[in-house]
């Protein structure tokens, strides 16, 4: 059997060595025809069909191991609700009634139908969307044409450890793949944001997306190496790769369970610069997480699940009972509450927080918090009452322009007055910070510094919104990157500015979480990070070996790169350089 080599994007780390298991769920071929007068026979068989797909998603999600994360039956959740959606029960049944016609091409003229709605949509995010009702009609597809689709896609436990090769995987397929073990999967389709990506990161499952023609060139039983760290899958490897690939999958477990011993170590460097290590999180199996790895405090409470999949917007109580049992877990830590942040990839089904034709550039986040002070304020009564239990602060996202923070203040000062008066307990002193993600607020950081605590930069849409990109876009995502020298001033401008005013200033975006970028913004004087809880010790250890006075003259020479392929390869010679010698 030949070697080869397929390339993807790697949304989950990890090395997986093992044999295939092909899953194909390709669009169903359906042909039309005449049904005549017996159009009450076939519109029952339609509905029959809707309620074992209904079934099946049921018993899917009855069978979701106890351990899974709690957003993740919510995909699952979706599906059913597509069900009940006239849009896909009732109009191909008034298809039916019109055309005389068979169940499967009603459903696939009105499949076709809602498809082409989604694709006319101009955000990234919403046109993958019409995902979800490929995997919902597929399955009604299937069972119309009575291929036998079982309640759950993954084959059963004599696949354990097999590495799943598919076009396409739906959120019941990839729940249940933790279920039956599965060592990780390749999957032809999907970005860094695609159900599949979340559900991948959140499962810890080392995956690959966006290997085109992957189940063209991959056969069933073939042996596979799946490298999610570089996105690499190496096919039929020589049994040399295979030597190289097991000792080194040995090593990330030996390395990992070294790391752990970090636990209690300061985060200090060798020269004795103290660095500021957070943990990002957001469900409450994070923080099982940040206990495990002695993260200092929580640089980044994300507190959008608290809105999402629901009819209506949490109230007071329930944002503040959430926020007492974070701070009550993980003891007398600092935590960092970030403010809603809707809106863009982030979407409910509220009446106040309407759709966007574009969403990344609307109504999202601080502007619509401040249009929509029913959704607001009683986050800000909670996060109040809370930090009389506790060290909290609360973070703004989005931030463009001062005139936000002052109406955020006169909010917060109209609410203490309130509690005041009624007696009810709060930190008076409570701080307020806000997150560096436009432009417009890098290049007025200094000025942002003199009304706030504290900011972090959040990286992600920072360069989203310099670099006019969709960052969910699979089309533009190659312009996504840290290191264009745009990108880098306005991260050095931010941490000048925060220095010059004697504001705290950190970085809670996806950079300052890979290893690859930590000397730099070290030497270009960050103290502050806020990390995904999984990286946090291996970022501990980066900046234990470094000697940050050394790093700054090496950072400077990056940021003055005339671009970017210049910066990487600069960057390259640092992370070589043993800087951090006796």
């Amino acid at each position: 059997m030949t070697t080869f080599s397929m390339q993807g994007i790697g949304v989950s780390r990890g090395i997986a060595i093992s044999k295939v298991h092909i899953i194909e769920h390709n669009q169903q071929e359906t042909h039309e025809y005449h049904i005549g007068e017996n159009t009450s026979q076939e519109i029952a068989r339609f509905r029959i069909a809707v309620s074992l797909a209904r079934q099946q998603l049921c018993s899917v999600r009855e069978h979701i191991p106890i351990d899974t994360p709690g957003n993740i039956s919510s995909f699952i959740d979706t599906h059913l609700l597509m069900l009940e959606d006239p849009a896909l029960t009732k109009e191909p049944i008034n298809i039916i009634r019109e055309r005389q016609c068979n169940a499967e091409w009603a459903l696939k003229l009105q499949r076709d139908a809602l498809v082409s709605v989604f694709e006319e949509m101009d955000d990234a995010y919403l046109r993958t969307r019409k995902d979800d009702v490929d995997h919902v009609v597929n399955r009604i597809q299937r069972i119309l044409l009575d291929q036998g689709m079982k309640a759950h896609e993954i084959p059963d436990t004599h696949l354990d450890g097999y590495i799943i090769v598919a076009n396409d995987l739906s959120p019941a397929d990839t729940v249940m793949m933790q279920h039956k073990k599965i060592a990780a999967f390749v999957i032809e389709h999907g970005g860094p944001t695609s159900h599949t990506a979340i559900l991948a990161r959140s499962l810890g499952i080392p995956s690959i997306v966006g290997v085109r023609r992957a189940v063209s060139y991959i056969h069933e039983e073939d042996m596979l190496i799946v490298d999610a760290l570089e996105g690499v899958v190496l096919i039929n490897p020589a049994e040399t790769i295979l030597s190289y690939y097991r000792q080194k999958h040995l090593e990330q477990i030996q390395y990992q369970a070294q790391l752990i011993n970090l636990k209690e170590a300061p985060a200090i460097s060798k020269d004795g610069i103290k660095i500021d290590l957070y943990a990002n999180i957001e469900l409450e199996k994070d923080y099982e997480f940040v206990q495990k790895v002695g993260a200092q405090g929580v640089g980044l409470y994300r507190t959008e699940h608290l809105y999402m999949n629901r009819d209506a917007p949490p109230g007071e109580e329930e944002h503040y009972l959430a926020y007492i049992k974070v701070m009550k877990t993980l003891g007398n830590i600092p935590i960092t509450l970030r403010t809603m942040d809707l809106g863009a990839d982030k979407t409910t089904d509220f009446e106040s927080v309407p759709l966007s034709t574009n969403p990344a550039l609307g109504l999202r986040a601080i502007r619509l918090c401040l249009k929509e002070p029913t959704l607001f304020e009683p986050q800000l009564r909670a996060a109040l009452r809370a930090s009389a239990k506790g060290p909290l602060r609360i973070m703004i996202p989005m931030l463009s322009n001062i005139q936000e923070v002052l109406e955020i203040f006169s909010i917060l000062n109209g609410i203490k007055e309130e509690f005041t008066e009624k007696g009810i307990p709060f930190n008076p002193d409570l701080k307020v910070g806000g997150m560096i993600e436009v432009p417009a607020a890098a290049i007025c950081a200094g000025r942002f510094a003199q009304h706030l605590d504290f900011l972090s930069i959040g990286t992600n849409d920072l360069i989203q919104y310099s670099m006019a990109i969709d960052r969910v876009n699979d089309e533009v995502n190659y312009l996504y990157d840290p290191l264009n020298p745009a990108i880098l001033k306005l991260i050095h401008m931010t941490i000048k500015a925060g220095k010059q005013h004697n504001t705290p200033i950190g970085m809670c975006g996806e950079i300052a979480s890979d290893p690859k970028f930590i000397k730099l913004l070290l030497g270009l004087g960050l103290r502050e990070f806020s990390v995904h809880p999984g990286i946090l010790l291996e970022i501990k250890r980066i900046i234990r070996e470094s000697r940050i006075n050394d790093l700054e003259s090496e950072a400077i020479k990056i940021l003055n790169a005339r671009d970017s392929t210049h910066a990487n390869k600069l960057l390259e010679t640092l992370n070589r350089q043993e800087f951090f010698q006796n």
